[in-house]
């Protein structure tokens, strides 16, 4: 039974991982016979898993959460699909450009104008 889970670790850090035997590869990671990461932070706690039908889905969506940041795994383990779904947006000057807005009106906290367009009230 293929799961992608996730770990607090003694000092607050999470690990992402995924595995097909989650109570053995939990009494792995307890024993200092995991990663690296929890074999310096024990004792972990598993505070999230999902389960997959297929190891290679279960790997994916490991990879995948590895690569959020923490307030976005805590969204995640909360079942916060709303923050969840914030924190995804792209939230730098980029995602402004590549969408047509002016990056000039996002930072200074405008509404975003479309980047061609007058500003509204002009002719």
């Amino acid at each position: 039974m293929p799961y992608m889970y996730i770990l607090e670790c003694a000092d607050s850090s999470f690990y992402t991982g995924s595995t097909k035997d989650l109570p053995g590869r939990l009494w792995q990671h307890q024993n200092g016979l995991g990663a690296n990461h929890t074999q310096k932070r024990l004792p972990v706690k598993l505070v999230y898993a999902e389960y997959f039908d297929h190891v290679a889905d279960a790997f994916y969506r490991e990879k995948q959460v590895q690569g959020w940041n923490r307030r976005k795994k805590i969204a995640l383990m909360e079942s916060n699909w709303d923050r969840l779904h914030i924190l995804a947006e792209c939230q730098n000057d980029s995602h402004y450009k590549n969408a047509g807005f002016d990056s000039d009106s996002a930072s200074s906290g405008q509404v975003a104008q479309p980047a061609n367009k007058p500003e509204l009230g002009e002719d």
